[in-house]
Formats: structure tokens, sequence, C-alpha cells
């Protein structure tokens, strides 16, 4: 039986749900395409907190309302509608700043512990594409693209694109994509290995919200261990990461999960995992 709780962020530009241990996560501007803002982009960054840390939730969903996933940062208030409070901080304090905003959102949902997946309806440009890329796993609708755009407003980058991509595409296609901002359609995207599926685009909510759920319903503290495996395959030598490997391994041998998915094996079952 399918469970449902409403989460309440602070703001109708951000929606949460909880259904079946799935945090469906959806950016709600489709007017703006589903840009950040000072309303959205607070409430984003409480919510990945939020649901990360919450025992109740097992996967998290990241997905935009109507036809785009995000179009990245407000171009225009860039300009004439800049922050006052923000033009008048020094140098310093604006490097200081934007380091933890990012550390708060894209920082954020890269060390969650949990499976976390972005389903793409539509356009991931800029920062809405570095959050993309911040998650595991990225499906993607057969309309949907993705542009860095950074080159295209006269900036170099932000929320860690630039580290992010070189890890999915390898440098080569990283350097190209940033330095032309040029739309990849889905499915380039999927060749090159920025998206793991392209979908139908009426298919891609249920299809993403699937994968969540059987993610959701997985070993929890196992697949926490995996992602500490694989993020230290990027970051250290083979005999310290299989050293770490190993020691994780060798934890996961006493919990609960690891006896009962043994015992469902033999018996023939599907297995309830508790997280213990």
């Amino acid at each position: 039986m399918t469970t449902e709780t409403t989460i309440d962020t602070g703001t109708s530009e951000l929606l949460c749900v909880v259904r079946d241990r799935v945090a469906i996560i959806t950016l709600n501007r489709p007017e703006a395409r589903n840009a950040l803002s000072d309303s959205l982009t607070p409430a984003l960054r409480t919510m990945i907190r939020t649901c990360g840390e919450d025992p109740g939730v097992g996967a998290l969903l990241l997905t935009g309302a109507g036809e785009a996933f995000c179009a990245g940062g407000n171009v225009k208030g860039m300009g004439a509608h800049r922050d006052p409070k923000k033009l008048e901080m020094s140098f310093d304090d604006k490097v200081a700043d934007l380091q933890e905003r990012q550390r708060l959102l894209t920082g954020a949902l890269v060390s969650v512990r949990k499976p976390t997946i972005a389903a793409l309806p539509g356009p991931a440009v800029g920062a809405g594409l570095a959050i993309a890329m911040a998650c595991d796993i990225r499906i993607a609708a057969q309309s949907a693209f993705v542009a860095t755009g950074y080159a295209r407003i006269a900036l170099s980058g932000d929320y860690g694109i630039a580290w992010l991509l070189t890890r999915l595409v390898g440098t080569a296609r990283a350097r190209e994509l940033m330095f032309t901002g040029d739309r990849v359609d889905a499915a380039r995207c999927e060749a090159i290995g920025l998206v793991n599926r392209v979908v139908p685009d009426d298919t891609l909510q249920a299809e993403a919200f699937a994968l969540a759920r059987s993610l959701a319903e997985g070993p929890r503290l196992a697949l926490r261990y995996m992602k500490d495996n694989l993020d230290e395959a990027v970051l250290f030598d083979f005999e310290t990461a299989r050293d770490h490997e190993a020691e994780r391994l060798i934890r996961l041998t006493t919990t609960a999960d690891h006896k009962e998915a043994v015992q469902a094996f033999i018996e023939k079952r599907k297995a309830v995992f508790t997280g213990k």
C-alpha cells in the first residue's frame, strides 16, 4: 500500500512529498523553467539536508515541474536588478558567500549517503546541470537537453560544474561543453555518459520513481558504503580504496540486513531490509 506525506518547504516554489520512502523534491517555477531564486534555492538546500538525514527516507528524487528541470541561475538578476546588499559586499565576502551557498547545495547533495536520482523532463542548464550531475543517477526525457551555459554570459562556472562534468564525461568532452555552451540533446547525453538512460517524455516520472522506490527498499547500509567506495574510487589510489572497501564489507557481514538477504536468497523470497 502506497503511503505519502507532504513536507512543508516554506515556499510554493519547491514541492516535496515522501512516497514509499522516496522523497520527491520538485522545483516548481515552471514559468521560469525552474530557475533558481531567492525563495527556491534556500528551500532546496533545506530539503536536501532534511531528507538526507531523515531515516524514513531511503532515496531522493529531484525533478522539475512543467517542461524543464532547472534553467540555472537568475540571469536577469545579474544585470540592472542586482541585489543592492550583495553589491556592497567586499570581494572576499562575495567569494565566501558563494562558497557557502555551493557547499549547502551541490556539496550537500553529493554528501547525501542515500541514492539520489535526477529526473530531467526538459533542459538542465548551468547550475541546474550541476545539481543534476551532483545526483548519483540521471534519467532524461527524450525531449530534454543540457547546456553548461556559462560562456554565453561570460562566466566560468560554479556549484562544482567543472569537477562534476569532468568526472562524468572526461576531460576532452568537459572542455568542449564548457567552452562552447552548446545544447546537448538527450540521446547524445546518454551516449557520452552524462545521463544514465533516456525514456519517453510521458513515462519519465513513473520510471524515475520506480527506480527510486526500488533503491529505497534496498539494503540502506550497503548502499551507503557503496557510495563511500565509489567516491573513494576517484580520490584514492587502488590500494587505499581496496583496503577501505574490505573494511566496510566486513562490517556489513555482521548486520541484520546481510543475514536477512542471505536467508531470503535461501528461501527464494524478497528480502525486507530494516537498515540494521
